[in-house]
């Protein structure tokens, strides 16, 4: 989709301080759910690492969404606390306060929670029946598994004892 379906009018509010507390601290369950719309100018914005509104527009395909639709979902994401901006006068630079690995952390462990009620084999058992994954793609996801099994079990045979002294 290169358009946004979000068309909220935002009354003007004053900006937020580059000195507001950084959004990565915000606990996994206190990060919000995006938009598809805030979605894609994150999208944006964890490639680009930092920039303007017109440098977040020139990233999206034809036909680009509207200059002011753009500035609406970013002043929203500040709001949100997933972008922080730094003023250059009247213009300002904006940067994502939430890292793009933190947020899909969250959205995942959250759409396990919703859909599959935080059981991982219901999730696997979908998606090794739904998506009819080939046997290679079985191989590589159990050779994972039983990388992951071994670390564990390495781990916890290091464990030392503790005893007093």
């Amino acid at each position: 989709m290169t358009s946004f379906d979000y068309k909220k009018k935002e009354s003007n509010k004053s900006h937020q301080n580059d000195d507001k507390m950084n959004a990565n601290s915000l606990p996994e369950d206190k990060i919000r759910e995006l938009t598809r719309a805030e979605e894609q100018i994150m999208q944006v914005l964890w490639k680009l690492e930092k920039g303007m509104v017109h440098d977040i527009l020139k990233k999206f395909p034809k036909p680009q969404p509207a200059y002011n639709t753009v500035s609406t979902i970013i002043r929203i994401l500040e709001q949100k606390e997933f972008v922080g901006h730094k003023a250059y006068g009247r213009t300002y630079e904006y940067y994502p306060l939430i890292s793009k690995k933190d947020y899909a952390k969250a959205h995942f462990r959250n759409f396990i929670a919703n859909y599959f009620g935080n059981s991982y084999p219901s999730l696997a058992s979908f998606f090794t029946k739904e998506e009819k994954l080939s046997l290679g793609e079985l191989q590589e996801i159990q050779e994972m598994i039983n990388m992951e099994i071994e670390k564990q079990k390495n781990k916890s045979h290091n464990k030392k004892p503790f005893t007093l002294v």
